[in-house]
């Protein structure tokens, strides 16, 4: 099968020039399984096309180019190129994620520098305009957060931490975060910063990372600086907020998975574990579990990037850098349960993203400028060591073609 392959050019400190095209196996094949090799250069883009979506009905390309602030589509022209297709429409600064709605009608850009969540029309030909940005977060730990969150507030959240280590007995419950305890997790210094005596003190910048689209209309988006998860819907050239869900302080919510269940699996950055939120009876999202994907994690120098599910979606895959590792999660019961598995080799440095394909692992080795595909043990769905490898200049995000 293809793949498109987004990453950092010369702008964003990489050696990508544009959107290239990654094929495993067969290229008419359903299966990942057989030899990388990556092809020439499907477009040139030099704004570091960091992350890439797809339309849901046409031959269309979104790029998040991230050093340019920009959100630019690309047209397919032929089996293995693009061209530019429209102008490309400022989204904010360090914009890192693009989602499609699933009737093609707008997509939500989100920037990591600004904190900025954006939505663009989308016309009849797949062409973005119209930006909006919607209402800026508020750090839910700081003097000036909203006195009142519709969320799981922190007692709520003391309270499922108990209930979860009782339920895993004397032997695993110190495998269950302390989010019991008043500030267990410390928010970490900002990037490339150094921390300071009076860090706590100090503002937090809001961080948007990704949005996803559920089930009803309703659509996520996660903030990693301020450890929001917020839930919005559909308005005229807009998003209305709905709901926002408070994670633990410092935990960094990242990306996400919509899983079938009902549940939203958010995959924290900082904190590396996993939680799942549902919404009840009375349409309100809450944290029903959390996990913390290994013992083995190195908090302060692991940071998780990219979290996906199994081919059967009874498992969920989250990627490590730092560690280097992709954490195996089990999905039990009705979706609430979670359980950590394993915490394996990725083989690359810098797992940045990784898809499933069937019984196969597609990783981006973000510094190692490679892609490698990992077996995954159909008995245990647990990924096995590097099969094949193939050069790929800085790449930071891969996308089947279909």
């Amino acid at each position: 099968m293809r793949l498109w392959v987004g990453g950092y050019s010369a702008s964003g400190k990489g050696e990508a020039e544009g959107i290239g095209l990654l094929q495993a196996g067969e290229a008419d094949s359903p299966w990942a399984s057989g030899p990388l090799g990556l092809g020439p250069t499907a477009v040139i883009a030099p704004g570091s096309p960091s992350w890439i979506a797809r339309h849901p009905s046409l031959d269309v390309l979104y790029a998040a180019l991230e050093a340019d602030g920009t959100v630019q589509a690309y047209r397919l022209t032929g089996e293995t190129t693009l061209a530019r297709h429209g102008r490309p429409v400022e989204a904010g600064s360090a914009v890192c994620h693009v989602g499609v709605s699933p009737d093609g009608a707008f997509l939500i850009a989100s920037c990591w520098n600004d904190g900025r969540v954006v939505r663009m029309a989308l016309d009849a030909d797949g062409r973005p305009s119209s930006p909006w940005i919607a209402p800026a977060a508020s750090d839910p730990f700081g003097p000036d957060g909203p006195a009142s969150v519709a969320s799981s507030p922190a007692s709520d959240l003391a309270a499922a931490t108990r209930a979860l280590r009782e339920a895993a007995g004397a032997e695993f419950a110190h495998l269950v975060p302390d989010h019991d305890e008043p500030d267990a997790v410390q928010p970490p210094p900002a990037r490339g910063g150094a921390a300071s005596d009076d860090a706590a003190s100090e503002p937090r910048p809001s961080r948007a990372h990704q949005s996803v689209f559920l089930g009803g209309g309703l659509v996520a988006t996660t903030d990693m600086g301020l450890d929001l998860v917020r839930f919005w819907r559909a308005a005229t050239g807009g998003l209305r907020l709905v709901q926002e869900v408070v994670l633990p302080r410092g935990s960094g919510p990242r990306h996400t998975v919509w899983h079938p269940s009902g549940h939203l699996y958010v995959l924290t950055e900082l904190s590396c574990e996993v939680f799942a939120l549902r919404a009840g009876v009375d349409g309100v999202w809450r944290i029903v579990s959390g996990v913390s994907l290994s013992p083995d994690v190195q908090l302060g120098s692991d940071t998780a990037a990219e979290i996906t599910p199994s081919h059967d979606r009874g498992m969920l895959y989250a990627g490590v850098r730092g560690s280097d590792a992709i954490g195996v999660v089990r999905i039990t019961g009705d979706g609430s349960g979670l359980t950590s598995l394993a915490f394996v080799e990725a083989g690359t440095h810098w797992p940045r993203n990784h898809v499933v394909v069937r019984d196969t692992i597609l990783v981006a080795g973000q510094r190692a400028s490679e892609v490698v595909s990992l077996l995954v043990d159909e008995r245990t769905g647990i990924p096995g060591r590097v099969r094949h490898r193939t050069a790929a200049a800085t790449p930071t995000c891969l996308l089947p073609t279909r």
